[in-house]
């Protein structure tokens, strides 16, 4: 099991979003979604809304290195109401990502089934007995010079580790990965290159169409 050392930036994350119902921030890189098993992690980004808005409850989650876009609920039923529209894929999520080389074809969707990998925990690994994952990806721009490309990122699953295990499977690892990918893609950047820019959804309560944006940080 890898050991790594935890020094998450400081201060309540910025606030994009927020109703009667949901809260909305854009998460810092190197920030817990929600508190790990080591009590030097229980510091994360739900423990430090609770602070300061009190009744929080968590909806889903990002990785610790990948920043943007995540909401929480304020209310036990807004929690249950959207997790259900998670479970049924009623919830839209794109991410923006800097990888290694430039794909051949512009648009493409990646079908990998996912499971973690026991000789390495906690990372993942493409194979066949795993849980199902999809995602979709659309070239936006490219670097011939320098080797990179920035692709925009349609998940239809919500495995750990999915975008990041998927562009590697394809041999586009997300640059500053210090997870996935060749060394030459993990020391081009100091972070991972990997940002939630929008979720959007049907407000269970308004019923209405809620986006919610932020631009991508790298």
């Amino acid at each position: 099991m890898r050991i790594f050392s935890y020094q998450p930036p400081e201060g309540l994350p910025p606030v994009i979003y927020q109703d009667d119902y949901y809260i909305a921030i854009n998460k810092p890189s190197g920030l817990l979604s929600n508190p790990g098993r080591a009590p030097h992690t229980h510091d994360c980004a739900l423990t430090r809304l609770q602070a300061a808005f009190s009744e929080i409850y968590l909806i889903h989650r990002l990785d610790c290195d990948t920043s943007g876009v995540l909401i929480f609920a304020k209310q036990k039923k807004a929690e249950g109401a959207l997790k259900k529209q998670l479970q049924e894929r009623k919830v839209k999520k794109t991410y923006n990502a800097l990888v290694w080389g430039i794909p051949e074809n512009k648009k493409g969707t990646i079908d990998l089934a996912l499971a973690a990998n026991p000789d390495d925990i906690p990372l993942q690994k493409v194979c066949t007995q795993g849980k199902e994952a999809i995602t979709h990806y659309t070239l936006l721009e490219s670097n011939n010079e320098q080797n990179i490309a920035l692709l925009e990122l349609r998940p239809l699953t919500g495995r750990t580790h999915q975008l990041r295990v998927h562009l590697d499977a394809i041999g586009h690892p997300i640059l500053g990965d210090p997870f996935y990918g060749h060394n030459a893609a993990k020391s081009q950047k100091d972070r991972l290159c990997l940002h939630a820019t929008t979720l959007c959804f049907n407000h269970p309560f308004t019923h209405t169409k809620i986006t919610i944006e932020t631009p991508t940080a790298f």
